[in-house]
């Protein structure tokens, strides 16, 4: 709904009563601070975000296998911060591995290699790389159309992207 004052008061609210009920090394706490920091990012306070997502993924580290899923979701939200904050360099370094875990993790044509894919393509974009940026999106949009219906917002979305690359290069 939009309403993110009133989300970050529900989510402190969770991580106080989760701090109390839970060891401090449960996955649970850590996805209480990563909602945390999904709503800074959604309300532009990255470097907030950042901080919030960081706590939960050393959590993560602790308590999950190393090829996780969840680990790998958390690698790319701290992605998505460093993106936001402009820092490709090291938004790519965090993208790519989640990257490497969902190919282990996922089968080939799973929606969440195709999110790795076009978060790590908008970072070459960033970075002005635009060969590299369209093939990373391209193989985005590959899996979303095997895995997604046809008028899926994320199939519109990296076609988008990928429209605008041509236009850049």
């Amino acid at each position: 709904m939009g309403d993110y004052s009133k989300a970050l008061e529900f989510y402190e609210k969770d991580l106080e009563i989760t701090k109390k009920a839970l060891p401090p090394n449960h996955p649970d706490l850590a996805t209480s601070y990563n909602n945390i920091g999904l709503v800074y990012n959604n309300m532009g306070d990255y470097s907030k975000a950042l901080e919030f997502y960081e706590k939960s993924h050393k959590i993560f580290e602790k308590a999950l296998p190393p090829n996780h899923p969840d680990l790998a979701q958390s690698y790319n939200n701290i992605g998505q911060a460093y993106n936001n904050i402009g820092d490709y360099s090291k938004a790519l370094e965090f993208f790519e591995r989640a990257l490497k875990i969902r190919e282990k993790a996922l089968p080939p044509n799973h929606p969440d290699l195709a999110q790795s894919y076009n978060n790590i393509g908008m970072a070459y974009f960033g970075k002005g790389d635009y060969s590299k940026a369209l093939s990373f999106l391209e193989k985005a949009l590959s899996i979303w159309q095997k895995s997604l219906p046809p008028n899926h917002p994320y199939i519109i979305m990296v076609t988008n992207s990928i429209d605008y690359v041509k236009k850049k290069m």
